[in-house]
């Protein structure tokens, strides 16, 4: 396991490394515009560092231990959204072909049964979830250090767990995107010098909501709490869609309208907003692992609880926008 870590860790900072400074025609370049948090070009290739990382680890345990932590239909469907995503960043497809490509990775997860979801209506309500977490992951990778940050905590949280359940491929494999992700991190917080761009934000996406099911089918975590584990992104990103649909706005276009960026923009920059983010993050996931073996009802009042928080602190980040508008 040990060797596993280390090999993605150290696999995915080299290549971090490597494609921050490097330059020429095959480097994509993320140029700033009027949606944008940065103002210079910054590379958007650190999806590959982290994928490489994390396959570096996966071989590494199936050498050295013969462990099989990848199966072919997951990494067909890893395949397929890392492949459309580095053409989209190159020559900018349309929202279509991206979402039906989206659909034929997560088809291809669920008609091999490699998420569990008895009957159609199951199946399609977890098709929809698994598109939504491979959209929101990357409507919400707009900030420096943000969507490494949750990577870290969100898979190191289900490591932790399943570790301790007594499943120790799931945690390998869990462990393993923390080390691709922690590597590619050192580069990309704030100021970042690398974005993971598409190709890494669409599969974290993918294996996050994959591991939220996995871990609730094999009663690791229930499936609420492993939402409130993710929910820094998850309620961010679903509240703002549903804000912009009801505006009629064009909601899969680019924007600055999520929380985490009208915090950026009122002024406490990329380094406040994500280490406030970060507490976020490790409350969220501390209170899931101490919820996790307590009663629903106990684990109800939980989750109630941070609906008060929630609130509480979308408020807040209206006082703090209204503070900074100049006075008519």
């Amino acid at each position: 396991m040990i060797a596993a870590i280390m090999t993605s860790f150290i696999v995915s900072t080299g290549l971090s490394l490597l494609l921050a400074n490097s330059r020429g025609r095959w480097q994509i370049l993320d140029i700033p515009n009027e949606r944008s948090l940065h103002d210079q070009p910054i590379p958007r290739t650190g999806g590959i560092a982290i994928l490489t990382g994390l396959a570096a680890g996966l071989l590494t345990a199936w050498y050295l231990d013969g462990q099989q932590l990848a199966t072919w239909p997951a990494l067909l469907s890893v395949c397929l959204l890392a492949g459309i995503a580095l053409v989209d960043d190159r020559h900018t497809l349309g929202a279509g072909p991206r979402l039906l490509i989206q659909i034929g990775a997560v088809s291809i997860l669920l008609l091999t049964r490699e998420v569990p979801s008895p009957g159609t209506l199951t199946l399609v309500v977890v098709g929809l979830f698994l598109v939504w977490m491979i959209n929101l992951y990357n409507f919400m990778d707009g900030m420096d250090g943000f969507a490494g940050g949750m990577a870290v905590t969100g898979f190191g949280t289900f490591a932790l767990l399943a570790w301790q359940a007594g499943y120790p491929d799931l945690a390998l494999g869990c462990a393993v995107i923390v080390a691709a992700a922690g590597g590619f991190l050192l580069l990309n917080f704030p100021p970042a010098r690398l974005f993971m761009g598409d190709s890494g934000s669409t599969v974290l996406g993918l294996l996050a909501g994959v591991v939220i099911l996995t871990a609730h089918h094999e009663a690791i975590l229930p499936v609420w709490l492993g939402l409130l584990v993710f929910s820094p992104f998850i309620l961010d990103a679903s509240i703002t869609l549903s804000r912009r649909i009801l505006r009629g706005e064009k909601f899969w276009q680019a924007h600055k309208s999520h929380y985490y960026q009208r915090l950026v923009e009122s002024g406490w920059g990329h380094r406040r907003t994500v280490l406030a983010e970060y507490v976020l993050m490790i409350a969220c996931s501390a209170s899931a692992v101490a919820a996790a073996s307590q009663p629903l009802a106990w684990q109800t009042t939980l989750i109630a609880g941070w609906a008060v928080i929630y609130t509480v602190l979308i408020y807040s980040i209206h006082r703090v926008e209204q503070r900074r508008e100049p006075l008519a």
